[in-house]
């Protein structure tokens, strides 16, 4: 029992850790994963040691609603893309292992896809031996709950009320706009900003294990909040540098600055982690 006890546990950590890596769980100062995201979806299958492991993609078409609600946990991560069009596309990645290539098989058959209220994997308990991911193509103005737990979340491109949860996982933001406000507690955030000003009402995200990006253009007006408590600072912006002499070693930092005359609030914050915040211009 000890010894099959320990080998779960071990499994469980793989599992983990790919789940993060496979949706970019960003350090201080890294730029997102160019190659991650050239990748085709659930094209890797990933392996756990002597066991087999089975993949597939299973697509569905919803028709949009006031809010679209995705369930990710236990083991699984969002990735959300705004189009131009008129549906809402789900592909879903379900991954399985077991110790021979019918059993992974097996547990992917008896994983559903529901869609009553909230999309999530029906059938993947806490300890199976399963992951479930998600790419969503949504119409840009729509309106996103997103929850994981051992997986990140990407958007870009979409214009609404979000609000997003993660556990142990990175977060991706691009060209997004509206209300947007979210959380993870292990994992980066990487955030990437066009035009000169926020359509909405402003962005609130944090993470309190892991470093934080912020990619604005030379031009972008806004009131910008950032800080950390353990980790370096730098900026591209000279509204928001910090006077430090040569022999100041302190870590943390707390800024609440207007850049290009103000405008709605970009709050980026983190705990333990640097804060890097970029010109567009130097980033490319």
């Amino acid at each position: 029992m000890k010894r099959n006890s320990i080998k779960t546990h071990l499994f469980g950590y793989a599992l983990f850790i790919a789940i993060i890596f496979t949706f970019s769980s960003i350090n201080y100062g890294q730029k997102a994963d160019k190659q991650t995201k050239t990748k085709d979806f659930c094209t890797d299958n990933w392996s756990s040691g002597d066991k087999a492991s089975f993949s597939e993609i299973r697509e569905m078409t919803l028709r949009p609603t006031g809010l679209l609600d995705v369930d990710a946990s236990r083991n699984g991560g969002i990735r959300v893309k705004g189009e131009n069009r008129a549906d809402i596309l789900v592909r879903a990645c379900v991954r399985t292992w077991g110790e021979t290539d019918e059993a992974a098989r097996a547990a992917a058959r008896g994983i559903r896809i529901g869609n009553d209220s909230t999309v999530r994997a029906e059938g993947v308990s806490e300890n199976s031996n399963a992951s479930v991911s998600y790419e969503i193509l949504v119409p840009r103005s729509t309106n996103l709950k997103l929850d994981t737990f051992n997986g990140g979340i990407s958007i870009s491109g979409v214009d609404g009320n979000i609000e997003f949860g993660a556990t142990n996982g990175g977060v991706n933001l691009s060209d997004v706009a509206g209300s947007v406000k979210g959380k993870t507690t292990n994992g980066g955030i990487y955030v990437t900003l066009s035009g000169n000003a926020w359509k909405g009402s402003g962005l609130d995200v944090e993470t309190t294990n892991g470093g934080v990006h912020l990619v604005l253009p030379d031009n972008f007006a806004a009131r910008v909040e950032t800080s950390t408590v353990n980790g370096g600072f730098s900026s591209d912006f000279r509204e928001l540098n910090v006077d430090k002499d040569e022999n100041d070693r302190r870590r943390g930092v707390s800024i609440s600055k207007d850049i290009n005359g103000g405008g709605a609030l970009i709050r980026v914050v983190t705990t333990n982690g640097g804060v890097k915040i970029s010109s567009a211009a130097k980033d490319m």
